[in-house]
């Protein structure tokens, strides 16, 4: 539950609904020497975040406070306080690595994070509802939305210019031209 405080009270009703959320950044690959470290692959396009990180949660909701963090052949080499040996660091193998949203770089103005998309109405041009936005798939080439239909269906759709004409995060609400496939 959220308490609020002065400083919380000045926030946006988006930003208040980010403070109780948590967001994958990296998955850990393996132990890395016997005092504890490990190696974390970056799930982000910002990967200098795990630098300046004082801390992480594990998917179960365990938190690690870090000592260091060094980037080495496109991997994150991280000790944390709770983890000592080999044995420790083995055990976290194939473990998402989260952080807070509210614990986010801040962003411009008319920028978003895709994980603050999660749960928008998507129409379509006629102004039909098409379903909910389930999941957004990082694919390589562009991310595809993944529209959860009421039928329990899903539709995915190319998060292209040519596809998302309109993403309104005040009323929740993704205006989508769906391909020409997909209709």
């Amino acid at each position: 539950m959220l308490k609020l405080s002065r400083k919380t009270a000045k926030l946006s009703p988006l930003e208040l609904d980010r403070l109780d959320k948590r967001i994958v950044i990296g998955a850990i690959v393996a132990p890395h020497g016997v005092r504890g470290e490990f190696r974390v692959i970056p799930l982000t396009e910002n990967p200098d975040m795990f630098r300046a990180m004082k801390y992480f949660f594990l998917e179960d909701g365990r938190k690690m406070s870090v000592i260091s963090a060094r980037f080495h052949k496109n991997v994150y080499l991280v000790k944390v306080n709770e983890v000592n040996s080999m044995d420790e660091a083995e055990l976290l193998r194939g473990k998402k690595v989260l952080i807070d949203t509210a614990d986010l770089p801040p962003l411009k103005k008319d920028q978003f994070y895709v994980s603050d998309l999660i749960g928008f109405s998507a129409y379509d041009e006629e102004g039909s509802l098409l379903g909910k936005l389930k999941d957004v798939l990082a694919t390589g080439s562009n991310d595809v939305f993944v529209v959860a239909k009421a039928d329990g269906s899903e539709i995915l759709v190319p998060a292209l210019k040519a596809n998302i004409k309109e993403i309104n995060m005040a009323d929740k609400r993704i205006l989508v031209k769906l391909p020409e496939w997909a209709e």
